[in-house]
């Protein structure tokens, strides 16, 4: 049987759902939000050591200035919730992926106490991708590389035969100290990717669900839990 380590999420649909319900926009972000804490703690009980979900991409910005608005309110209530207290509370160790730089540093302000808070829990790891690109995430971690190895000018370095192999890579990125996801998976009915996790994603086994991310509860984690253990993971042997 496959062993599911760690589970990636693209939590798409809040919108929609919000929609099909004449609901504001904001209520459907609300009730995404609120769907992650009792999604940690079923993979919790499941063994999964990893869970990543994809809360705010580097295209967001772009959905217009109202849009991103209700967003940051969400963030912010999430943060201080009593969700990130019972959180630690149960042993989850949270980590953040992406540039937050460009959130308002209220954000980043409680979103590194709460990593720093967090960073000794070991039931689970529950990773949010904040601003994240995963192109941009490559490039990243290439110009790190670079900065640190290359000085320019130096005849020794350019005579030497330039390694740059893809444990290098992997270890520059944000995701460098947990395991690659086992399974992605995207609610809401598209079937792609979008940039997520790219270099991580290579080998992980991709769902696709029509279920909208308000509507993803434990019983349809279960049925993403079912499929990945009937698959057969050859890593391109």
């Amino acid at each position: 049987m496959n062993k599911l380590q760690h589970i990636a999420f693209i939590m798409d649909g809040n919108r929609r759902w919000a929609r099909k319900r004449k609901f504001e926009l904001i209520m459907g972000h609300d009730k995404g939000a609120e769907r992650i804490e009792s999604l940690v703690e079923f993979a919790a009980k499941k063994g999964i050591k990893y869970v990543t979900f994809w809360a705010f991409s580097s295209e967001n910005w772009g959905r217009g200035d109202i849009e991103v608005g209700m967003l940051m309110k969400v963030f912010r209530k999430f943060l201080k919730s009593s969700v990130a207290e019972r959180m630690m509370e149960k042993g989850v160790r949270v980590k953040v992926i992406g540039d937050i730089d460009a959130f308002p540093e209220d954000i980043r302000k409680d979103v590194g106490e709460l990593v720093e808070r967090s960073k000794e829990n070991a039931t689970i790891t529950a990773t949010f991708a904040l601003n994240y690109g995963g192109r941009k995430e490559i490039l990243m971690a290439v110009k790190k590389y670079l900065e640190n190895n290359m000085t320019l000018g130096n005849e020794k370095e350019k005579d030497q035969k330039f390694k740059f192999d893809e444990e290098d890579l992997s270890d520059l990125l944000y995701t460098s100290d947990m395991p690659d996801p086992d399974m992605v998976v995207r609610t809401g009915g598209e079937q792609r990717l979008s940039g997520f996790l790219p270099w991580q994603s290579v080998y992980s086994e991709l769902y696709f669900t029509d279920v909208l991310w308000p509507d993803f509860d434990e019983g349809e984690f279960e049925k993403a839990i079912e499929e990945f253990e009937r698959r057969e993971r050859r890593f391109g042997k």
